[in-house]
């Protein structure tokens, strides 16, 4: 209540009396605070973020420490290894490069049963002709057993066969530690020598 809401009485004395707000008062007021909810839930304020509570300072710090079941830590190791390294030529989403790599996504090497055949190309090095989705390549591809251990070869497969679509199983640290126990005379030589191994390790 304030002054101009009073009503003199007939001895002159104020008296109290109600007053409407004014419906346009409301909404604004609603309008507003919506405003800053959203403002502050979007991160428009800086590095703020609704997901993030303390003592962790941002997304990545929250999934970095959020538990995962063994097969998500395989596929995000092989994820991160696969885009420091391999994304070069096959691309971030692994459709590849005309005059640099074939590509991944729905490729039959990749979807094969077993990965045993890619095991090789990818530990090996790979290097003539192979057709890859009805497309004939005639490239070489370096040996990459000595850059990674075990479990991120093994990371590396697993991405690759389940991602952009690509379904397959999972590749074992134990089936790569046995490929790269072969000794091979230089890369493979192209698919005419893949396909005389099995498909399973």
């Amino acid at each position: 209540m304030n002054a101009a809401d009073s009503k003199p009485n007939n001895g002159g004395e104020p008296t109290a009396g109600f007053a409407t707000v004014p419906i346009w008062l409301v909404l604004l007021s609603g309008l507003i605070l919506l405003a800053g909810q959203l403002y502050l839930a979007f991160g428009a304020a800086g590095d703020f973020d609704y997901r993030v509570n303390p003592p962790f300072h941002d997304w990545d710090e929250v999934v970095a420490f959020n538990p995962v079941s063994p097969e998500q830590e395989m596929y995000n190791l092989g994820k991160l290894k696969f885009h420091q390294t391999c994304a070069a030529c096959h691309q971030d989403n692994g459709i590849g490069q005309d005059g640099k790599a074939p590509p991944l996504v729905g490729s039959e090497w990749v979807l094969a049963a077993g990965p045993n055949r890619i095991e090789h190309a990818v530990m090996k090095g790979l290097t003539g002709q192979i057709t890859v989705k009805g497309q004939q390549w005639n490239l070489t591809m370096p040996a990459w057993q000595d850059n990674f251990s075990d479990k991120e070869l093994a990371a590396i497969l697993t991405y690759v066969r389940n991602e952009w679509g690509n379904k397959a199983p999972p590749v074992k640290d134990a089936d790569v530690k046995k490929v790269r126990g072969e000794s091979h005379p230089g890369p493979m030589n192209g698919e005419s020598e893949l396909k005389q191994l099995s498909e399973q390790p």
